[in-house]
């Protein structure tokens, strides 16, 4: 008897949509491709809303293990972003809640990395710079720099933070819209500008 074999398409070839689908059913290559292309972005937003790399590190962990536990609870698969957003988002409450909270410090060696000055002045102004916008996105409350970021940072769409955060879609333009307000009240004196 003669077997037609059909030719499988490489997991890290297929959509995301599609890996989705395959790491619903339990195939564990296509979560791994999953998480491959993910998580970076996942440890951005959780660096973003802890301050505290190690600690982003382990809730990025912890929201890997939720994401695979509650994947089959994810009903629209080209949404995943956002789903995986939302755990990461109620990770970084639950840090919050439990330990006391870090304040954000800069690594000299990531200033120069990113921020290459020709001269030390721009690189000094740079820098100032760079830290009052991290101080005033820290000052912006837990749940409005959450949904800001998931929007800025991780181009979501209105309806994915809506989905995310548990909020009405008039709730979500509201608090961005509050949150963009906040952080321009914080940084005009910073940039030239009077409040």
């Amino acid at each position: 008897m003669l077997r037609l074999l059909r030719k499988s398409v490489p997991v890290e070839e297929t959509s995301e949509e599609a890996l989705v689908r395959r790491a619903q059913g339990g195939e564990a290559d296509a979560f791994r491709v999953l998480f491959e292309r993910n998580v970076s972005g996942v440890r951005r937003f959780l660096g973003d809303l802890l301050k505290d790399g190690s600690a982003a590190d382990e809730a990025t962990q912890e929201t890997f293990v939720r994401a695979h536990a509650l994947l089959g609870r994810l009903k629209d698969r080209v949404r995943l972003q956002g789903f995986l957003l939302g755990i990461a988002r109620n990770v970084a409450f639950e840090h919050h809640r439990r330990g006391p909270t870090m304040e954000y410090v800069e690594d000299d060696a990531t200033i120069e990395a990113v921020l290459p000055a020709p001269d030390p002045e721009s690189l000094m102004l740079d820098r100032e710079l760079e830290l009052q916008f991290a101080g005033a996105r820290a000052a912006l409350k837990p749940e409005r720099r959450a949904a800001l970021l998931m929007r800025v940072d991780h181009g979501l769409a209105y309806e994915e933070i809506a989905e995310a955060m548990g909020w009405s879609l008039p709730t979500v333009k509201n608090e961005i819209h509050r949150a963009r307000l906040k952080l321009r009240q914080l940084m005009l004196p910073h940039v030239g500008g009077r409040s």
